[in-house]
């Protein structure tokens, strides 16, 4: 029921098989999408570059957006290629390890700017450059975390963060909605990915989102997938600026 045949879409923080956006990723070439998929640098390449080949994307580039330049090519590539988007998934934060791990209070200056740019003005340049490609309207995707609207343990300085990302969906959303692009941050619930690593004792928040969500499950990343596809549809052409949970219901009961 979900048909994306014809679009183009650009699928941005594939590190692995376990990633969120590799799962984003599948849903969209099986809806029909054409992609066009980054990797982060030469190291993460020989990770993302056979995924991408198996989903037969159209473009394989780098895009590490803290390089200057680099997402301006990319988006350039984009229009000589295709001269359009149809919609775009932005799913890539950081934190340096010893502002992620400790309090915000003792956060540094400089580790809590780069997490800001990285992991959320990032998206607000991906949608000035997508703004002209998407001639015909599109959709902008971001992902979020519970940890933006409640304290998280061990989450740190990404709770503010994710925060500022899910108020920006919603700015975005308001002012690109003349031009049918539609913007939303979606939240899922905990899973295992490279990223979540990176977070202590992530098993034990696992644990409990398992125990205490009304579906008693975890979500995968084809979970995941399955809703921004929805989103990216034209099926979802009325919806725009949420922040959509899919956590089998944990949000709820947090």
């Amino acid at each position: 029921m979900i048909n994306l045949h014809g679009k183009k879409g650009l699928v941005v923080g594939i590190a692995n098989n376990r990633s969120i956006a590799y799962g984003c990723a599948k849903a969209f070439e099986l809806c029909g999408a054409e992609l066009a998929i980054t990797y982060l640098n030469e190291k993460a390449e020989k990770y993302v570059r056979p995924l991408a080949e198996i989903l037969g994307a159209a473009m394989i580039e780098p895009l590490d957006v803290e390089q200057p330049e680099q997402m301006e090519v990319l988006f350039r590539k984009i229009e000589e290629k295709w001269g359009r988007l149809d919609f775009l998934l932005h799913s890539i934060a950081f934190a340096p390890k010893d502002d992620l791990h400790g309090r915000v209070t003792d956060a540094s200056r400089d580790g809590f700017l780069r997490a800001m740019d990285v992991s959320c003005y990032s998206f607000v340049r991906m949608a000035k450059l997508a703004e002209p490609l998407m001639k015909n309207g599109g959709c902008l995707l971001t992902m979020s975390y519970m940890g933006a609207d409640e304290v998280i343990e061990n989450y740190g300085i990404m709770g503010p963060v994710k925060a500022a990302l899910q108020s920006v969906s919603r700015y975005l959303a308001a002012e690109l909605g003349e031009k049918n692009i539609r913007v939303h941050a979606v939240s899922p619930g905990p899973l295992q990915t490279r990223a979540a690593s990176g977070i202590k004792e992530f098993d034990k928040l696992m644990e409990k989102a398992t125990r205490r969500a009304p579906l008693h499950t975890l979500v995968s990343i084809d979970d995941i997938g399955a809703l921004c596809a929805y989103l990216a549809s034209d099926i979802a052409k009325s919806l725009t600026g949420g922040t959509i949970h899919v956590d089998a219901g944990y949000h709820i009961v947090g």
